[in-house]
């Protein structure tokens, strides 16, 4: 009974930062799920059946909010679908820790990009100007985006959402509520490779029940949040997340000496809490200017 509370928890909690960042119910429940002795195929087919219910929650939520771009959803969802079909039947016969380093040092440029972008070279302005993600764009996003979403258990959001935010054409907001919205199709699409190849009987129920329970409580306060956070601070936070997840990944792939983790993390995390308070320092003298214009 203690261990499905804790995964209620987890599920709450996953769900509260993918809602509101756009990324991390895959990450956090998949490697809890790691954590617990379960093979990664089996623990990314538990993670995306919860997924089902948590993304329709939250991307109900979010269209409520008016969070969603229905027409970059539209884009997304049919390559999305169609890549996370075929990573779960890869990863069935397959471990996807093969191409996963190579993925983080990817997102983890894009996560140093996203936070100098918004911490930088952003201005309000843009938030109505630019140019969203084109038809020939989207195609490769989507179909990456969800072949490795069922491949690492997560990567929908780590993938789709810095892409969508190194554009101008969207909010960060409208960003979030959009990846959250078309994680529903990839989430089904993957269940059902994931099915085909391993059948009903691998999944935990049990489990997928606590993280779906966690998941549909927090889908609407994270929709709220989003609404509320100033684009800019939600960006650097978003980038910062990325950085620092995907460090993770690569210190437990290439370094062996565990004893600089802690260092590693620390001073990631210094440098992003410091990227975090420039980016309220700056937002309140933005603030102050436009009062006094």
């Amino acid at each position: 009974m203690k261990k499905l509370i804790i995964f209620a928890f987890i599920g709450f909690l996953a769900q509260l930062i993918d809602g509101s960042l756009g990324m991390a119910y895959g990450v956090t429940s998949t490697s809890l799920l790691l954590a617990f002795g379960m093979s990664p195929a089996i623990a990314s087919a538990s993670v995306h059946l919860s997924e089902v219910v948590t993304t329709a929650a939250s991307g109900v939520s979010h269209i409520k909010f008016g969070n969603v771009d229905k027409k970059m959803v539209y884009r997304l969802i049919i390559p999305g679908s169609i890549g996370a079909f075929i990573g779960a039947t890869f990863l069935s016969n397959i471990p996807g820790e093969l191409v996963k380093p190579y993925v983080s040092i990817f997102l983890l440029a894009l996560g140093i990009y996203v936070v100098i972008r918004f911490l930088v070279l952003y201005k309000p302005s843009e938030e109505k100007k630019g140019t969203r993600l084109s038809v020939k764009q989207s195609i490769p996003l989507g179909f990456i985006a969800g072949f490795f979403d069922a491949t690492g258990g997560g990567g929908w959001g780590p993938i789709a959402t810095p892409v969508l935010l190194s554009k101008n054409g969207m909010t960060a907001r409208k960003v979030v509520g959009t990846v959250d919205t078309s994680e529903f199709a990839i989430a089904v699409s993957a269940t059902l490779g994931f099915f085909i190849s391993l059948g009903w009987e691998a999944v935990q129920w049990q489990w997928v029940i606590a993280l779906m329970i966690g998941g549909i409580i927090a889908a609407p306060i994270a929709a709220w949040l989003v609404r509320i956070i100033p684009a800019h601070l939600m960006g650097v936070s978003v980038g910062g997340f990325i950085v620092l997840t995907n460090s993770r990944t690569l210190l437990h792939t290439w370094v062996a000496n565990e004893q600089l983790y802690p260092y590693i993390y620390g001073t990631i995390i210094i440098l992003w809490v410091g990227a975090i308070f420039l980016t309220i320092n700056k937002f309140k003298h933005v603030e102050k200017a436009s009062k006094a214009a």
